[in-house]
């Protein structure tokens, strides 16, 4: 992680690879400098109403978020971890504006297409 200089940095993490049908899905968010949301956890460990409080909250306060997601054929094709991968890279290509640094949620994704626009010191 850089220094104490302002720089941007997004948090990705995916859903759906442990699921036995449907897409695995991506998300990234990038909040603005100096801005801190109470109560950001695991969504698992959340309440669906704290969830959806959240998301609006993200939604409206943050500098740039997405979403991308596989869908089942290509996982059929190129397998969970590469369609994760992939979920990734499309949420990333999606953002209106691009990270200097990610936070990647599990999966280690650092010679990943996802993260070509970064460093590797970047993730």
């Amino acid at each position: 992680m850089p220094g104490s200089e302002i720089f941007l940095a997004a948090g990705m993490d995916e859903v759906g690879r442990g699921c036995l049908a449907g897409p695995v899905v991506a998300a990234i968010v990038m909040l603005r400098p100096g801005v801190v949301i109470g109560g950001l956890a695991d969504s698992k460990k959340l309440t669906p109403e704290r969830r959806g409080e959240l998301d609006l909250k993200i939604k409206e306060t943050t500098l740039a978020w997405a979403v991308g997601r596989a869908e089942p054929c290509e996982i059929d094709q190129i397998n969970i971890l590469q369609a994760s991968l992939l979920a990734m890279r499309r949420a990333f290509d999606a953002l209106a504006v691009f990270p200097e640094w990610v936070r990647v949620d599990g999966t280690d994704i650092r010679n990943s297409p996802a993260t070509e626009r970064l460093s590797s010191e970047a993730i």
